[in-house]
């Protein structure tokens, strides 16, 4: 592998971000030596149009918080920056020209590993990058069916060891709702901003 810095992508729509997408972004750094992990929240995801979605404001300042004690994690605001419609393999090319010398890995978990073939262009998209993924119990990888799926995508991936953590953006905001307390469920000054802003109260509250 030729010399330039190695850098995590971290997309998501962080709404809210947990310890989730913090465990696996440690995992990666750790594991493959990464310089850093961008963390990359997507304006409006093509895959979630008819949802309801926080305001991006709101979810680049939770993002901020989430990940400032942290000095290998950057927020990267380029795909909630562009026009819409927004899918990962249009997004590499426009890293690609800020980081023209670095070798990119997408961080995944197993299940979105095992949802690849119903991404955009998933061929061009592993031709673009690496992909390191966290397996999940939950998610079992048919290899096989991925494979013919999407030729020559096990040799792109890179597995991650570690803990799983069963936390979900849509079950936490789903507990808030409920009026639950999101303590021990996200970073404390996540969890804050949420309180203060009011975010994720049913529309009666």
């Amino acid at each position: 592998m030729s010399t330039g810095p190695k850098i995590g992508l971290l997309g998501g729509t962080f709404d809210p971000p947990h310890w989730g997408h913090l465990w696996l972004a440690e995992l990666a750094w750790q594991q493959l030596g990464l310089d850093k992990v961008l963390f990359l929240p997507v304006g409006q995801p093509p895959h979630k149009r008819n949802q309801e979605i926080t305001a991006v404001s709101h979810r680049l300042q939770m993002v901020s918080l989430a990940i400032q004690n942290n000095p290998h994690f950057v927020l990267d605001t380029t795909d909630c920056d562009r026009p819409a419609p927004h899918s990962t393999v249009t997004l590499l090319p426009l890293l690609r020209q800020a980081h023209p010398n670095a070798h990119f890995w997408l961080l995944l978990g197993g299940d979105s590993l095992r949802d690849l073939p119903t991404w955009t262009d998933p061929a061009q998209l592993i031709s673009q990058c690496r992909l390191a993924v966290l397996p999940r119990p939950e998610a079992m990888i048919d290899w096989e069916q991925l494979e013919t799926a999407v030729p020559g995508i096990q040799t792109a991936v890179d597995l991650l060891s570690g803990p799983t953590l069963s936390l979900s953006a849509t079950a936490i905001r789903t507990w808030l709702k409920e009026g639950h307390t999101a303590h021990y469920l996200l970073p404390t000054a996540v969890a804050s901003y949420i309180t203060q802003h009011q975010l994720y109260q049913t529309k009666n509250d």
